[in-house]
């Protein structure tokens, strides 16, 4: 009954800050340093207390109060957010040999002969980047595509080891900090949840990484907060107030302020240490309580990671060493080819099915007519598999012992499965590929991509309506579905007159994606997403990048010479210049926003903000980056400007130790807007 008895309201304010400070104290013990220092029954009745008090003054509620964490109403969807700064995925190395090679790219890119470098498990989950402002946390969202994720805050604020509110560190608690982490299931939990939806005659869940992200990605929040995920934090992206010169200190000080990090992180200065570790971790990995598939080695100084920067997809500071692949034994029952947009065919197997990593698999890559010359693939035969960074299925070796004489050699076609052309192989070339460029394979392979999400993202126009739309011949390219009725729509099978309007009404809000994505949407060899949105920016319109020569497209930062060459050669084939003037006629959008004036003016320029702003941040990177500028998380040799608003720390004082141009905000949009020069 103590626990129900009021408190006078002019006290209510007080007992409740109270309570939220030992409440998020206890949690800590608990859930981050694995060392409770009250019983669970103390800890229910504080956070009785605290219910009941919020309960009766509502008004005391806020986000960061510990009874926010069971989860609020269910959402209608997940709104897709930018990230302050991207999440760029990392290269990967299978072998001592790709570690030995990444050293000496490091080094090489240094110009150092010992590099220090922090060595951590790659936890097997769902990435997330946390925001907190003042030291509260204000979003969470998952990793998406990299520079944008889907907004999972509510879901976020379930898990237990993820701080709502930021201890001190001694330091003081930062203006602005972007943390990266893996939220995961343990294991103990993905056994919990199969024996009940077992016992409720539900699906089971393939393994505790996807567990873990359809349970972050419940609409219901209740349902997130039921479910016992976890996390460990790695990393940072903006900061403001929080000032370290290592990676292995940013792990220190992301444990003082309060985050959970995983303590097997070990920080070597030569490879030879690293690999060895990183071996150890292979057979270590079954005593964990939760699955890794890897360790993640960094360059420990955040200066020299500076200096090594990034490509368009991954950083050249680090670098996964992914374990040796799990294996399972299975037959080839038959192989097929597959005709892809570029027109190579590629050899599949069709495999007795099997259980592999997690999952059921029955077909397996084979890659090419080399490949399974050399490891004298047949049908019928007895192979093992696994999975190629644990993500492709692929045959790696026969057993020739469990041979019984019915088994086939396999030869690639001489024509065609599609379209009945030559299949020829260039010399020195591994693939063999169809040249017809009519081929329905290539068109719809192609449409496939133009249509795809990170390109021109038009929903409902899925590979099966694609084909249907091929096979009744309604379109020949992408630019002919611009031009689809809904009546004609609509009389396909399965489709409907609202289904028809939609998606007419999805491929009309299409030609307003821009340049960037269409760009990608060509299918351009080696031009990617990241790629893609470069050129965009740079350049502005289709016309530009038709004109330029590869050295023009070479002085542009991250575009290396398979990109510059490719890009020469797509848009010097008449074909392909047939096709883009077909996109302009139907009302795709072939140009990139800019600013109105001083277009090119920013175009090589680095800067850096810091400080509080009246402008939103966002708003100030995007501008920068539209005008042809980038903006860095920190201050280097490297940095040209530095914008500094109201209470700027650390970064300004090195901007002025290194000579750095300071604008104000003012002095900021005054030269964006192309009065200072």
């Amino acid at each position: 009954m103590a626990d129900t008895i009021p408190i006078k309201v002019e006290n209510a304010q007080a007992e409740v800050e109270r309570l939220r400070k030992l409440i998020h104290y206890h949690n800590h013990r608990y859930y981050v340093l694995d060392s409770p220092e009250i019983s669970d029954t103390e800890f229910d009745r504080l956070l009785r207390q605290l219910i009941n008090i919020e309960t009766a003054y509502p008004e005391l509620i806020t986000p960061d109060s510990p009874t926010q964490r069971v989860g609020g109403a269910p959402a209608e969807g997940f709104e897709r957010i930018a990230h302050v700064t991207p999440m760029m995925s990392l290269g990967n190395a299978f072998s001592a040999e790709e570690l030995r090679a990444f050293d000496a790219r490091v080094k090489s890119g240094l110009g150092a002969g010992q590099v220090e470098y922090v060595v951590e498990l790659k936890i097997d989950g769902l990435a997330i980047n946390l925001i907190y402002e003042k030291g509260r946390l204000v979003r969470g969202a998952t990793r998406g595509d990299g520079s944008y994720g889907e907004d999972v805050t509510t879901n976020i604020r379930t898990i237990r080891a993820i701080p709502l509110v930021l201890g001190d560190n001694g330091n003081g608690i930062p203006l602005l900090l972007e943390v990266r982490g893996e939220v995961y299931m343990p294991r103990k939990e993905f056994d919990r949840l199969n024996t009940e939806r077992d016992a409720a005659g539900e699906p089971l869940m393939a393994n505790p990484r996807n567990a873990a992200a359809g349970s972050l990605r419940q609409l219901d929040p209740k349902i997130t907060a039921g479910r016992a995920l976890d996390i460990f934090v790695y990393g940072l992206g903006v900061r403001e107030g929080f000032q370290v010169g290592t990676h292995a200190q940013t792990l220190e000080e992301l444990s003082r302020l309060g985050f959970k990090i995983n303590p097997h992180y070990r920080v070597f200065n030569n490879m030879d240490a690293v690999i060895e570790y990183c071996r150890s971790w292979e057979e270590q990995r079954v005593d964990l309580s939760y699955d890794i598939d890897g360790l993640v080695i960094k360059v420990n100084r955040l200066e020299s990671q500076e200096q090594l920067g990034s490509t368009a997809k991954e950083p050249r500071w680090a670098i996964a060493f992914k374990f040796p692949a799990e294996q399972a034994v299975t037959v080839v029952e038959d192989i097929f080819v597959r005709v892809g947009r570029t027109g190579a065919i590629t050899p599949t197997a069709i495999l007795r099915p099997v259980r592999l990593a997690g999952s059921t698999v029955s077909k397996a890559t084979l890659h090419n007519a080399d490949y399974i010359s050399e490891k004298d693939i047949r049908i019928g035969d007895t192979v093992i598999i696994h999975k190629a960074g644990e993500i492709i299925p692929e045959v790696i070796a026969v057993i020739p012992s469990r041979r019984t004489g019915n088994e086939r050699q396999f030869t690639m076609p001489a024509l065609c499965p599609d379209c009945s052309g030559p299949v020829v192989r260039e010399p020195g070339e591994v693939a063999y590929k169809c040249v017809n460029p009519h081929c329905p394979a290539l068109l719809r392979e192609g449409l496939i991509h133009f249509v795809s999400r990170d390109a021109m993202n038009i929903e409902g126009l899925g590979p099966a309506v694609i084909t249907a739309l091929f096979d009744r011949g309604l379109i020949k390219d992408a630019a002919d579905l611009y031009h689809l009725e809904a009546s004609t729509l609509a009389e396909m099978e399965r489709m409907g007159d609202k289904s028809a309007w939609n998606l007419v009404a999805a491929i009309a809000k299409s030609k307003e994606a821009g340049l960037a994505r269409v760009l990608f949407a060509l299918g351009i060899r080696y031009v990617g997403a990241k790629a893609s949105q470069i050129l965009g920016r740079h350049f502005a319109n289709i016309d530009a990048i038709k004109t330029a020569t590869r050295d023009d497209l070479l002085t542009i930062d991250e575009i290396g010479p398979k990109i510059a060459e490719s890009i020469v050669t797509y848009f010097a084939d008449s074909k392909n210049l047939r096709f883009i003037e077909k996109l302009r006629a139907a009302g795709v959008k072939l140009t990139e926003e800019r600013p109105d004036t001083g277009e090119q003016q920013l175009t090589g320029k680095t800067f850096v903000l810091t400080g509080t702003l009246t402008m939103p941040r966002k708003e100030a990177e995007t501008l920068i980056e539209h005008m042809g500028g980038k903006v860095s998380a920190a201050v280097s040799k490297k940095t040209d400007y530095v914008v500094a608003g109201s209470e700027a720390g650390s970064k300004l004082d090195k901007a002025i130790q290194l000579g750095i141009t300071v604008l104000n905000e003012e002095e900021f949009k005054r030269l964006v807007a192309g009065s200072l020069r």
